[in-house]
């Protein structure tokens, strides 16, 4: 887990594909933590991709930097956990400004069943099972 967030670090943004009625939908992300051993990110429950993952809950983040990339490929669930929008906010204080623990759209997702898997441009590949 730490080599996925630290990468995901030095990325600084990685983006979140979800399927819209099959129509794939990408959007950049920023914020991305570990919460009791799950990857997990953070939303707003107003926005479409929060609809497009209750809808169905398949989905893929992507982040590149250089000549490396990431892709973790699963399926996300929402944590309803007030500890874990804590550690959201201790891992990103700026969502402080966005949101409140308890304001009812500040969301947590975390991949429960996820294979992420590093690449380069020489071909060379490492799967980790999350």
């Amino acid at each position: 887990m730490k080599e996925i967030l630290d990468f995901l670090a030095e990325c600084k943004q990685f983006f979140l594909a979800t399927d819209e009625g099959g129509q794939p939908r990408v959007r950049p992300m920023g914020v991305a933590f570990e919460y009791k051993g799950k990857l997990c990110m953070c939303t707003n429950n107003k926005k479409k991709l929060f609809a497009q993952i209750k809808a169905n809950n398949k989905a893929e983040i992507c982040a590149s930097n250089g000549n490396k990339w990431l892709r973790v490929a699963g399926t996300v669930e929402v944590c309803p956990e007030l500890e874990a929008k804590e550690k959201a906010f201790n891992a990103a204080p700026m969502l402080k400004n966005m949101y409140k623990i308890d304001d009812g759209i500040f969301e947590i997702l975390y991949f429960e069943k996820a294979l992420a898997v590093f690449n380069d441009m020489q071909g060379n590949e490492k799967e980790i099972n999350l």
